[in-house]
């Protein structure tokens, strides 16, 4: 068994052909660009028992080569995996079912007659690699890098491949995304939270692919630095699955909840007080707002029932695409991987900063939301209907009140935090409706928003975070 990792990144054709000339490769090229075919046959039961299991088995041919590869599914973050792999050279291009033993084989897969094990989808592409060498920090880093282009199919059902994959075969792994990330400054290249086997599996059906990573297990100990690390990676690794499937199905609602995740992003920035100082975070923040701001008018007018929503949701795929195909978003999304790796937002942080981010959660929570409830300004019955750009304008706090209550609530030490949360979402639902309506919806609004001040004011959360 070896552990694999390596990053993927989608491209187009010219940028493959780009690559192959790059001087960041030229100057660590070692030996020559190598061509290929590589055919890959996966399997698995009619019930998909192996992909449940989150395992992968293909017989792959490599010019007069057959290989039998088990993988786990592993992690994958912004392009970035991590996941075990046994390898087999074999004679004859079947299955060996008896090399599949316990020390590979899932112990959930115990039971399962592996001659059920059938054909289910096939990859077939061509194969362009190199073996990269370099010194880093004194130490040698070896990495193969391989442009494939071809297909996957999966019955009458097929979709393109066109990648850059990166596999580190000596050093760490912070050396891939510092590769992948010179690489953004000249070309572009969309971090692709998607391995060859999940894209099989997504042909025979959409839905397999998960859209959320696996949460981290909080519990009352943990430390504010470990939350920083964890929602991060947890928001980015999100972000990545939800443009990934979006780009391949298109569904509207994937864009909304994509736009609604690079706010809760944006928001993450804002809430761990000097534990991540702003000045931490300041080469995301511009990138991610000109995100939402180009993202977000789309997300308001398309709710709309009628042409105007229409043409907003017409307009959504191609802006993907062009904001997708920029060098800025693998820059954005491979330099945030990196930071997280290397846990940057510790970098001469004031003494200040190591305390809190050494403080147990519920503590650091309670401050940080009771901090946005104070500087809240929620509609009153006394203010004027000029007040409503006021009340507008407290939606980015909304936003970290959201990403704070949406992920940690159940440790905030005050009465009914669930109703807290619940009420300061219906607030920001009804300022976001605000520019959407007709003049004269607008008096019957105004006064939803004061009602729904006033109930804020009543909860007692509201009130004890507020003394």
């Amino acid at each position: 068994m070896v552990k694999e990792t390596e990053i993927k990144l989608r491209a187009t054709p010219e940028t493959l052909a780009a690559l192959r000339q790059h001087p960041v490769f030229a100057e660590r090229l070692a030996g020559e660009w190598q061509t290929g075919p590589l055919y890959n046959q996966y399997f698995d039961t009619a019930a998909r028992d192996l992909a449940g299991a989150k395992v992968a088995l293909r017989l792959r041919r490599d010019g007069k080569q057959i290989i039998q590869t088990l993988k786990s599914r592993g992690q994958s973050v912004a392009g970035l995996s991590e996941r075990n792999e046994w390898d087999w050279y074999l004679e004859q291009d079947s299955l060996d079912l008896g090399l599949l033993g316990d020390e590979c084989w899932p112990r959930v897969l115990a039971g399962l007659d592996k001659n059920q094990l059938q054909p289910v989808f096939t990859t077939d592409f061509e194969r362009t690699r190199a073996l990269l060498r370099w010194e880093r920090d004194g130490e040698t880093v070896e990495v193969e890098a391989a442009l494939d282009q071809g297909k996957v199919i999966a019955g009458t059902s097929e979709e393109p491949i066109c990648e850059l994959e990166l596999e580190v075969r000596q050093g760490p792994a912070a050396a891939l995304l510092e590769l992948a990330l010179s690489l953004t400054a000249d070309l572009p290249l969309m971090p692709c939270d998607i391995s060859k086997a999940e894209r099989g599996y997504r042909l025979l059906d959409l839905a397999s692919y998960e859209l959320r990573p696996q949460t981290p297990q909080w519990h009352s100990e943990t430390p504010v630095d470990e939350v920083i690390a964890g929602a991060g990676w947890q928001l980015l690794g999100q972000t990545q699955r939800l443009a990934e499937q979006y780009r391949f199905a298109g569904q509207w609602r994937l864009f909304r909840d994509l736009t609604t995740n690079l706010s809760t992003l944006r928001a993450y920035f804002g809430v761990f007080d000097l534990a991540l100082p702003r000045s931490a975070g300041q080469s995301f923040v511009q990138p991610l707002d000109q995100l939402i701001n180009a993202f977000r008018p789309l997300v308001l007018a398309g709710w709309a029932d009628d042409e105007t929503g229409q043409a907003a949701r017409d307009q959504a795929p191609a802006l993907f695409a062009e904001v997708t195909q920029d060098r800025a978003w693998g820059e954005l999304f491979i330099g945030l991987a990196l930071w997280l790796h290397q846990a940057k937002w510790k970098n001469n942080r004031p003494p200040r900063g190591d305390k809190v981010g050494a403080l147990e959660m519920p503590r650091w929570l309670l401050a940080a939301v009771a901090k946005e409830i104070q500087g809240l300004l929620v509609p009153h019955h006394n203010e004027p209907d000029s007040a409503v750009s006021e009340w507008m304008d407290q939606q980015p706090r909304l936003g970290r009140l959201h990403f704070l209550l949406a992920n940690f609530r159940n440790f905030l030490a005050v009465p009914e935090p669930d109703r807290l949360f619940g009420e300061l979402n219906k607030l920001q639902a009804l300022l976001e409706q605000f520019p959407l309506i007709e003049a004269e919806q607008q008096p019957a609004l105004l006064e939803a928003l004061r009602k729904q001040g006033q109930k804020l004011r009543r909860l007692n959360a509201w009130r004890e975070l507020n003394t």
